[in-house]
């Protein structure tokens, strides 16, 4: 698809922007400073795709997106890809002698990095910011006393030096990333192996019904339909109001899922598909030039 506009969580040097350089071929990128600024764009027709964090291994879910998804914009996710984070302390190269008084990163980033800080800035303020990249872009203006937590990509973007690497606190750190379109077209991605399909659906339950949820769950389970997430998240109607958020290990079809969208509304539930969807596992390369 020539011309595909692509729309991600900036500035320059996210590790959205990371994922979105290595899956998509071509198209021009557009950074947004904010996950709702990234979707509205999709939204009003300003961007065709936008590309969002979705859940993290260490920290989970990102609730912004998921309820921005449900509750402001009418999209579909039409693919998803998992990324690995690695996290860095970074620091303005002019003032590497200064002691570091203030940490800017994301608050999943800084979370992440939990230990690694308890132990070696207690006393360091931290300071939230949109992204990691917006972190790092702030310590490449004025870098005295200040250091980021970004990926290598962002300190090479903004001229910082990575004083340490790896510093989350896990090793198996990823982050899957959702590819959102509000009408369905067809990506022109790179070559990269799809390591299964998925189906995001919507669950509704009807207040006061006992036993509903083993209800839902059975629905699947009989048809024998893996279930690789089940999350709760509040309808924002009301104290104990709630949908789940169910990924389905296998495409949408014509005769399991109708199945279950029929067995459901029998028991007055609500089931919605949010996408069905190839995943990508990405290896995003280093940058060509090390700080």
């Amino acid at each position: 698809m020539k011309g595909q506009k692509i729309g991600y969580l900036g500035p320059r040097g996210t590790f959205t922007k990371m994922a979105v350089d290595s899956l998509f071929d071509g198209g021009s990128f557009i950074s947004y400073e904010s996950i709702p600024a990234c979707l509205d764009a999709v939204e009003q027709g300003e961007i065709d795709t936008g590309v969002v964090p979705l859940e993290n291994a260490i920290e989970g879910s990102v609730h912004l997106t998921i309820d921005y998804l449900v509750h402001q914009v009418n999209q579909s996710i039409i693919a998803e890809m998992t990324v690995p984070i690695k996290q860095h302390l970074c620091i303005h190269p002019d003032h590497a002698d200064e002691q570091v008084r203030k940490i800017y990163s994301h608050s999943h980033a800084i979370a992440q990095c939990h230990q690694y800080l308890h132990k070696n800035f207690p006393d360091a303020k931290l300071e939230y910011t949109a992204s990691t990249g917006r972190a790092a872009e702030i310590v490449g203006e004025d870098g005295k006393g200040t250091a980021a937590i970004c990926n290598a990509l962002a300190a090479e973007e903004y001229g910082l030096k990575i004083v340490e690497e790896n510093i989350h606190d896990y090793d198996n750190n990823h982050t899957r990333f959702a590819v959102v379109q509000k009408t369905p077209k067809t990506l022109k991605v790179k070559d990269h192996p799809v390591s299964k399909h998925k189906t995001t659906v919507m669950v509704t339950l009807p207040k006061d019904y006992v036993g509903a949820l083993h209800q839902v769950l059975a629905a699947f389970a009989w048809r024998k339909m893996n279930l690789s997430k089940i999350e709760s998240r509040p309808l924002k109607t009301g104290l104990g109001n709630y949908f789940f958020l169910i990924d389905v290990d296998q495409p949408y079809d014509q005769v399991l899922f109708p199945g279950v969208q029929a067995e459901l509304q029998a028991l007055g539930c609500q089931l919605k598909v949010i996408g069905t969807y190839p995943s990508y596992q990405i290896e995003v390369p280093s940058p060509a030039r090390k700080i």
